[in-house]
């Protein structure tokens, strides 16, 4: 019988290794029944993932940091024991905004809105702003929800700006609205996602994470093969419907590009470790000077999985 594991992560299509995993059977073939469920926002995941509801989390990795150092958005009923233990990408981040925003300047005094202030990408924002000359007091946020939620609000002009991940700044380019900047442009080396889980858990299930991370990378290695980009097609579009189709090949070469895309070892990058830790020392309340990132993180699991 097949053994169980609840992940949970956000809507998109930076999840294309592990929809890939699920439906190739890489982890079928591994004897795990993997169920993806979706959250709106990083306060629902991180409770989800304290409270043993999820077992696996794909997130931010600076949510993580955020609830290991009791700043996230909200108290939780217990202590978490948060890390990671591989990673995935540099956040795919855009800066976006409606159609009237031709300037940084010209969100000074507008509606920006973002999942929490205090965790996910809010810095990388903050930071984004401040390099181009708008202060946090210049301009007003307001908390909307996950990615889903913000790319609707923003169709709708129920604020002028916000930050999304890929495909979602292509969508908003379809819908009307304007790409203002990536933020890889600025902030080439970032930690975004994560696979991250329990201390307790993932050593009482070692193997389970193990055969887990295992079938994540032959997912990844099918992507990054001769044949997978086109396949890679098909599965965005079933995992995407609404997603218009003209979009689906320019996303899938962001997602897989050799430069800016996919991790293909799903490695953690000690130097964007470093730099979320260094946005959240800068804008993080109560403030802390944070510096190790070993302390986050465990790959012990990643090395027996990769050697496997």
């Amino acid at each position: 019988m097949a053994d169980t594991i609840d992940v949970i992560a956000f809507p998109g299509g930076f999840n294309l290794p592990i929809w890939a995993a699920i439906d190739k059977g890489y982890f079928a073939a591994r004897d795990l029944d993997v169920r993806l469920h979706y959250t709106g926002s990083s306060v629902e995941q991180v409770t989800a993932l304290v409270s043993g509801k999820c077992q696996i989390g794909l997130t931010g990795f600076d949510n993580i940091v955020a609830y290991q150092e009791g700043q996230g958005e909200v108290q939780l009923d217990r202590a978490p024991d948060l890390f990671a233990f591989m990673g995935s990408d540099s956040a795919f981040l855009s800066l976006v905004a409606t159609a009237d925003i031709a300037s940084y300047a010209d969100l000074k005094g507008r509606k920006i809105a973002v999942d929490a202030m205090t965790t996910g990408f809010a810095f990388v924002l903050r930071e984004m702003l401040e390099r181009n000359g708008v202060a946090t007091s210049d301009v007003n946020f307001e908390r909307a929800g996950g990615v889903v939620e913000r790319f609707q609000g923003l169709k709708e002009g129920r604020f002028a700006a916000t930050l999304v991940l890929t495909p979602f700044e292509l969508m908003a380019e379809a819908a009307g609205c304007r790409v203002l900047q990536s933020a890889a442009t600025l902030i080439p080396h970032y930690q975004g996602v994560v696979g991250c889980a329990g201390r307790a858990w993932a050593s009482a299930h070692r193997s389970e994470l193990e055969r887990f991370i295992a079938g994540y990378l032959e997912a990844l290695r099918w992507l990054f093969s001769a044949g997978g980009m086109q396949d890679a097609h098909g599965l965005l579009q079933s995992r995407l419907p609404q997603m218009p189709p003209a979009l689906i090949p320019v996303t899938c070469r962001k997602l897989l590009a050799a430069e800016g895309g996919f991790e293909p070892s799903a490695k953690l990058d000690p130097l964007g470790m470093d730099m979320v830790l260094t946005l959240r020392s800068k804008f993080a309340l109560p403030p802390k000077q944070l510096g190790d990132h070993g302390k986050f993180i465990d790959e012990s699991y990643y090395l027996n999985a990769a050697r496997a």
